[in-house]
């Protein structure tokens, strides 16, 4: 899956990012490195809790 991240630069210092395609999927970093495996973790947590509010039922994963 491939997502578009948002990167915004913190007045505090650091950085903080949003995935736009999923809402509320935002993180923070104090370097690119460290805020995109933060990321990577935000959009995996996003879709675990997406994934249990799944009613009953077959569910299938689709690439897009």
């Amino acid at each position: 899956m491939t997502l578009k991240v948002v990167v915004h630069e913190d007045a505090t210092g650091g950085y903080w990012a949003e995935v736009p395609a999923l809402p509320g999927c935002a993180t923070q970093g104090q370097s690119i490195p460290e805020l995109m495996e933060r990321v990577k973790e935000a959009v995996e947590g996003w879709l675990q809790v997406e994934q249990a509010d799944l009613p009953e039922g077959q569910i299938y994963e689709i690439a897009v």
